[in-house]
């Protein structure tokens, strides 16, 4: 009986006891040493993720989570630098020192995850094979285009998405292979295919880049896969892996919450419940719990916005490319974004 009673008084002084401060996470303080944040950019433009505007200036989905960051971290959203990156030079720049994470529209696997010493942090995007059919069909969805023609690059792995997704649909159709991007381009526009398939993402950049009439053609709302993009770190600084997490989370939570780059600073003077009171500081912890300031997702967002503002400005409806959000919405509006649980 002594031994529970002496068990049971260790568990209540455990839970009455006040919350300990995070240890700081070592990237951070890295960071915060230099006064800058090393993040990722591209050896060219990777449309609507990664690119350069006519001022020179980096931008994109990427650009604005880097900008996020740097502004949770160092209270400043300029205070980065973009270091351009092929493909193939970013896992060794990470892993060198050159860069402080990877944000550039990169898939989470278990070959990275496990064999090449990085983790990721929660998936920011889902991208998957889409189809981008001639608008003057009149179809919005993969099911219409029974008994039609779908033109795909040749040995991609969309190439068998698309041929095992109809499949499994029961979808005829008749497909075409053609061994290079640009042949498999000019003969969808030629009308040859009644449906082009590519990366989502791919299909917006080339409908608003390459196609003299993009408003005549249509992005069908089937989603053939899902890939996870996620940030990516080295391995051993859990702290810093806890810091990116809840940098995107914020930025979602902000969106559920209808918190934008407008109205947040009124939202943290009166906040309309607890979520929003802890999420922007007017509740003191979530800095603490971090290792950061309590005004740090307030100061993000009233610098780069919600989510929602980032997306739509760089993929979405209020940039060149109108990628609807599908997979990519709040779960609250038939996508498979959410945050954890802010306690």
């Amino acid at each position: 009986m002594t031994k529970f009673l002496a068990v049971g008084a260790i568990l209540a002084a455990s839970l009455a006891a006040p919350q300990m401060a995070a240890a700081q996470s070592e990237t951070v303080k890295q960071i915060e040493e230099r006064g800058t944040l090393l993040c990722s950019g591209h050896n060219g433009s990777y449309f609507g993720f990664v690119e350069v505007n006519d001022n020179n200036e980096w931008k994109g989905l990427d650009i604005d989570l880097c900008r996020a960051l740097t502004t949770a971290i160092l209270g400043d959203p300029d205070k980065n630098q973009i270091v351009p990156l092929s493909w193939a030079q970013r896992f060794p720049a990470l892993q060198s020192g050159d860069v402080d994470l990877i944000i550039k529209a990169t898939g989470w696997t278990m070959g990275r995850d496990t064999e090449q010493g990085l983790q990721f942090s929660l998936p920011y995007f889902f991208g998957g094979a889409q189809l981008m059919a001639h608008g003057d069909l009149g179809v919005t969805e993969a099911a219409e285009l029974a008994g039609g023609t779908i033109c795909v690059e040749a040995g991609t792995t969309i190439e068998r998405l698309v041929a095992n997704y109809l499949q499994t649909e029961n979808i005829e159709h008749s497909m075409v292979s053609y061994e290079s991007a640009a042949e498999l381009r000019s003969a969808y526009l030629a009308n040859r295919c009644d449906a082009f398939a590519a990366w989502g993402p791919f299909l917006a950049v080339l409908r608003a880049t390459e196609i003299d009439n993009p408003d005549a053609h249509v992005i069908l709302g089937d989603q053939l896969s899902a890939e996870p993009i996620a940030a990516a770190m080295r391995q051993g600084d859990e702290a810093f892996v806890d810091v990116v997490n809840w940098m995107l989370a914020a930025l979602l939570i902000a969106e559920e919450e209808g918190i934008t780059s407008a109205n947040v600073d009124e939202m943290a003077a009166t906040p309309p419940n607890p979520r929003v009171a802890r999420l922007l500081g007017a509740e003191p912890g979530m800095g603490e719990r971090l290792g950061m300031r309590d005004s740090w997702a307030r100061e993000m967002i009233a610098a780069v916005g919600n989510f929602g503002e980032i997306y739509d400005r760089n993929l979405g409806k209020d940039s060149p490319y109108k990628l609807e959000r599908g997979l990519n919405n709040l779960w609250s509006h038939g996508g498979v974004l959410y945050a954890p649980i802010l306690d």
